[in-house]
């Protein structure tokens, strides 16, 4: 049976920072638009700032449904699996918003994670929890984490700095259901 906490911490934040890979739920308002769950990882690119705030960094994507969404109503679950130890679930939602690099938020942000790659980051989701729980996760899978893909990294520092940006202008300016994402 799951539980319900007020805050990140102890086991609970143990768990979470130790796992390599964690998956964000977003929707846009009313019926017709598309559910969007995201899996992210890259080792040090998420954060627990306190007990009830969370960070990750965002790189440019095929996509913008994430911050499309948050823009528009801040709505954000993460969840978090045990693929190793005991099954666990935890899921932390709460609302969302991106920082993004013109922000004065964003450089105080990023120095949060060490010294992270700069090139291909387009934004600092923080999100305010406002709910932590916690499940069995029985059916989740055991699996073993080998390492970080390096292709993220390879692909921006091929591209470069201004062709990440005309990608950006080209694929992030709005989401598939045309809310506004980058542009």
């Amino acid at each position: 049976m799951g539980k319900v906490y007020e805050r990140i911490e102890g086991r609970l934040r143990t768990f979470i920072e130790a796992q390599p890979v964690f998956f964000t739920g977003t929707a846009p308002n009313g019926p017709d638009g598309h559910v969007n769950i995201s899996p992210k990882g890259l080792a040090g690119t998420f954060a627990v700032l306190d007990d009830t705030t969370v960070a990750y960094l965002d790189y440019t994507g095929s996509g913008v449904e994430t911050i499309a969404h948050l823009r528009e109503n801040g709505r954000i679950v993460l969840m978090f699996c045990a693929f190793t130890g005991p099954p666990n679930i935890v899921r932390l939602h709460g609302q969302g918003e991106p920082v993004l690099p013109h922000d004065p938020r964003f450089a105080v942000l990023v120095a949060r994670f060490g010294e992270p790659a700069l090139l291909g980051l387009r934004a600092v989701i923080a999100v305010d929890v406002t709910r932590v729980s916690d499940s069995c996760g029985y059916s989740v899978p055991f699996m073993t984490y080998e390492s970080d893909r390096p292709t993220l990294t390879q692909w921006t520092e091929n591209k470069g700095p201004d062709k990440l940006v005309a990608y950006r202008a080209e694929k992030n300016s709005v989401s598939i259901d045309g809310l506004p994402g980058l542009g």
